[in-house]
């Protein structure tokens, strides 16, 4: 497993990444991340309505993760920063040529939308859902750049999420050539089906994980994924499902006057 390795004293929390209405406790060997879901940085603009709404969130994970034998594909929430914002990157929107947006739910075509290219975000690369919760698909610089450590959150599965600009490379890749099915055109990175994994063509493993100073953690990068979108350890129920079992949907602004309720 490639190893990553850092000069800097890596900090649970800093002054200047955690505002007061973020609190990190451990409770019975979890760790235990609260917080009213409100950046501490300019938000939006997105549709005309679409605004940044308070939270009571609160997400557990195991604070002495352990690797597993099996990798969890896929959860509603991604992880959580060390600020208390989630961690979403995947979207519950497939090409639809039917839909005026040129997209909906109906996953039949098989390309699933992604976030970052295909999706409305702000400056951090970051909306709201049809509740108000603002969650970010990608990198947030406002963020990053005011990490005074490369600890940058906390994943799913309680395995760290750590910031080190381009000396973390993903292995996922852009695949050449035209699309041979459904939207068509090159692969531009609008659609999940525009990546695949390359074993080390980056230093990352296919989750975006390697190990650091001794210990198994993810990386958020600057390029797809993003965030890890598997998961290696046992992944907390906190981030997983959702309002019934149905996964949420994005507010990017569709028709109609009210948002939709879900987000994904």
């Amino acid at each position: 497993m490639k190893t990553l390795g850092t000069t800097l004293a890596l900090t649970l929390l800093t002054a200047s990444a955690v505002q007061a209405h973020v609190t990190i406790t451990m409770e019975g060997g979890q760790r235990c991340i609260t917080s009213d879901g409100v950046p501490d940085h300019d938000t939006g603009p997105w549709r005309e309505g679409a605004t940044v709404e308070a939270q009571d969130h609160r997400f557990c994970m195991d604070a002495t993760p352990e690797l597993t034998d099996t990798v969890t594909q896929r959860v509603r929430i991604s992880g959580i920063t060390v600020t208390g914002i989630p961690l979403r990157p995947g979207t519950a929107e497939y090409y639809d040529p039917s839909s005026d947006r040129g997209y909906s739910r109906d996953p039949s075509s098989g390309w699933n939308v992604e976030g970052i290219g295909g999706l409305i975000m702000d400056a951090q690369n970051a909306h709201v859902d049809g509740n108000g919760m603002y969650h970010y698909h990608g990198i947030p610089s406002a963020v990053t750049g005011e990490l005074d450590s490369t600890l940058f959150g906390y994943a799913a599965d309680g395995f760290e999420i750590h910031y080190m600009g381009d000396q973390a490379q993903s292995s996922w890749q852009l695949k050449g050539g035209e699309r041979e099915s459904g939207p068509g055109g090159p692969h531009d990175g609008t659609y999940v089906q525009d990546y695949e994994f390359v074993a080390e063509s980056g230093n990352l493993d296919e989750c975006n994980g390697a190990m650091l100073n001794g210990q198994y953690v993810y990386f958020a990068t600057d390029t797809y994924p993003f965030f890890p979108r598997c998961f290696k350890g046992t992944v907390s129920p906190d981030f997983i499902g959702g309002r019934g079992d149905r996964p949420p949907r994005e507010f990017i602004g569709g028709r109609g006057d009210r948002p939709p309720r879900e987000d994904g």
